[in-house]
């Protein structure tokens, strides 16, 4: 028990023991029923209302916790498994660069999960909870001046029928009501207003919270289903590239995997071209024509260079992969399909060449054939190097 001057004085100590002895002993009486006692069926009601969704909500939270908590532990793992890759990973090896920067963007895909479902769906719970301890403190305390109001109620009306009435006691004891029942019924008015729109809330709550854990995940699922793309196209493509270094076939096309996943968005439409220059003479183009045969260097390559590629190819000055289908809207113009590749040859003539347009002849027509009688220019938008 508390002791007199440290926080709490001897008087009020004393009426607060006199207050729960009396409230006891009411409750007793009325137990018994011997005393009739204060009943609002309307209040009861959001009572219960009140304590099935605090029961609710707090449940929810305990499990949107311990979401956020398996969501924690998956990103632990999943950096944990792109750390082992890494140190696995020689530093020499093709893509290493791309891996690296793979995982980077899948530890922070985990990492915006995480916080987006922390500040946008638990935080909003968390505010929303936070207003139940102090509305269930006011109903207890709505439920204990209640009993004070009955006390007092019984009290008054027990002196008005004593035989001797002793006015001083009956003036006290009536005062006493008047001031129980104004602090009951303040209490009760206000969580009645209260209690009402708190109850209708709650639908509100919850679909927010639904919708946003909802659109995080979402989110969260296709930007991870894009990096898994990339991931499994790249590691093909790696895997291929170290194991058929010296081979002739582009790696991008084998097993069926089309790398253009991993390719910028779709261009724009082609360069325009200028009108068609005239046809020179026949005696003109014929200097200018390139042979179909391709000579091969007077100098033999070396060893590494054909350990590297061991396929002749025409002069090029680049190799350019297909990223989007082209239609061909001119005679000299090539037709080509997403996944193509086209030997990129110098013009004839520089001055020939148009802004944005290379000219080439397909891979696939070269090493079949060994010509480039089948060349024509492509729009270099439309096209990566390789």
């Amino acid at each position: 028990m508390a002791e007199p001057g440290k926080g709490v004085t001897a008087g009020k100590l004393a009426i607060n023991v006199q207050k729960r002895l009396t409230r006891a002993q009411e409750k007793v009486m009325q137990k018994l029923g011997k005393a009739d006692e204060t009943r609002d069926a309307a209040f009861e009601e959001m009572v219960s209302n009140f304590n099935k969704q605090m029961t609710e909500g707090t449940k929810l939270q305990k499990d949107l916790k311990a979401y956020l908590t398996a969501v924690k532990t998956m990103h632990d793992a999943s950096r944990r498994l792109q750390d082992c890759l890494a140190d696995m990973y020689e530093p020499d090896w093709f893509g290493k660069e791309e891996m690296d920067t793979l995982a980077e963007d899948t530890d922070t895909l985990w990492l915006d999960y995480h916080q987006n479902i922390a500040d946008k769906s638990l935080s909003s719970l968390d505010t929303y909870l936070a207003q139940f301890p102090d509305i269930k403190a006011r109903i207890a305390k709505r439920d204990r001046k209640m009993v004070d109001f009955d006390s007092a109620r019984h009290h008054f009306a027990s002196l008005q029928k004593g035989k001797k009435k002793d006015e001083a006691k009956v003036a006290k004891a009536e005062e006493d009501l008047g001031r129980a029942q104004k602090i009951f019924e303040e209490l009760n008015v206000e969580l009645q207003d209260e209690l009402p729109v708190l109850w209708e809330n709650r639908v509100g709550v919850y679909v927010n919270s639904f919708q946003s854990l909802a659109g995080q995940q979402e989110k969260f699922h296709r930007e991870m289903g894009k990096l898994k793309d990339q991931k499994s196209i790249l590691s093909l493509f790696i895997l291929t590239c170290l194991y058929l270094t010296a081979s002739c076939t582009p790696a991008r096309v084998l097993c069926g995997f089309d790398l253009t996943l991993l390719a910028v968005p779709r261009p724009g439409p082609p360069p325009s071209r200028p009108p068609p220059r005239l046809t020179p003479s026949p005696d003109l183009r014929q200097q200018h024509e390139v042979p179909d045969a391709i000579t091969e260097p007077a100098s033999p390559p070396s060893t590494e260079q054909v350990r590297l590629r061991p396929c002749i190819y025409p002069p090029l000055t680049s190799q350019r992969h297909l990223i989007h289908d082209y239609a061909a809207t001119d005679g000299d113009e090539l037709e080509l399909k997403i996944g193509d590749t086209v030997l990129a040859l110098a013009f004839d003539n520089p001055d020939e060449q148009d802004d944005g347009w290379l000219l080439g002849v397909q891979e696939s027509h070269w090493l079949q054939n060994k010509d480039i009688s089948a060349k024509g220019v492509f729009p270099e938008n439309f096209t990566q190097k390789v």
